[in-house]
């Protein structure tokens, strides 16, 4: 009876814990969608938890016209297609050479991307906006683009716990056929990285959508506008207009959510699975 009575209440305890879990997540969302459906009106009269008397669909018409949401859009699709293809290059390929290589100060070379994640990144923006500036990419969509392509010891270490699961031998048997390092790089390791690099594309999108500072900082041009800056288009300096931030929001999240559930199931799956046969 007592093992019983424990397992009921641990069952119970998870099963509560899930729902709180679902509820932190879930009613974030149901405010923005309630709060974008409500008129101006609603938005005044009403509680941020009451129902709109009325459907107010016409925000998400001008929130998108208003928030000029199709060329921000454009702009965050450009920054991020680069950013991400460039950051997946650069980060197989320093974790290829720390994974499969000894040389002097290898350790080191791994130890300065870990202190980076110590440093401010506030500490260090007079200098990288210097840099920048002197690049002449101010005010450009490559500004982020070289920002956003260096890679981070997250992904470094992502890389290289696949990169130790591919066996060295594949490696052995394509240098017996003459393949260089670069080929063995492109045609073997790359390619078994696919899962781990969907789960870097999809950490690397979300960074670089809901980055608001840098695009603010260094592509103050209203014609550079990206996703994250167009919701400033609803704010004013006393008031906001929250019925179409919540609108543009809405708007601007469906893009991310339906990138996740299309890469998720990239992200489990096995990379070395049949690469070698006996």
């Amino acid at each position: 009876m007592k093992r019983s009575g424990g397992r009921i209440f641990w069952g119970t305890l998870k099963y509560a814990s899930l729902l709180v879990g679902l509820f932190v997540v879930l009613f974030p969302i149901w405010i923005a969608v309630v709060t974008s459906l409500k008129s101006n009106q609603d938005l005044s009269n009403l509680g941020i938890l009451q129902l709109p008397r009325h459907l107010d669909f016409g925000n998400y018409i001008t929130a998108w016209n208003g928030g000029d949401l199709g060329s921000a859009f454009l702009n965050t699709a450009f920054i991020i297609v680069l950013s991400v293809v460039g950051n997946i290059t650069l980060g197989t390929m320093v974790a290829y050479v720390l994974s499969r290589f000894e040389f002097p100060l290898k350790k080191l070379v791994l130890g300065a991307y870990l202190v980076v994640l110590f440093i401010p990144t506030i500490t260090t923006q007079v200098a990288v906006f210097g840099v920048i500036k002197g690049l002449g990419l101010f005010d450009t969509p490559f500004a982020l683009v070289l920002l956003y392509l260096g890679t981070d010891v997250v992904q470094i270490y992502i890389y290289m716990q696949f990169i130790n699961r591919i066996p060295v031998s594949l490696d052995e048997s394509a240098m017996l056929d003459g393949a260089s390092y670069l080929r063995i790089y492109t045609s073997i390791i790359f390619p078994l990285l696919m899962p781990a690099s969907a789960t870097v594309a999809i950490l690397k999108t979300i960074s670089i959508y809901g980055d608001l500072y840098s695009p603010y900082l260094y592509m103050p041009s209203t014609s550079l506008g990206v996703v994250s800056t167009a919701l400033m288009r609803f704010e004013g300096p006393y008031s906001a207009q929250w019925n179409l931030i919540m609108a543009a929001s809405v708007i601007i999240a469906i893009p991310l959510v339906l990138l996740y559930l299309f890469l998720q199931r990239f992200i489990f799956a096995g990379i070395v699975s049949g690469a070698v046969r006996e």
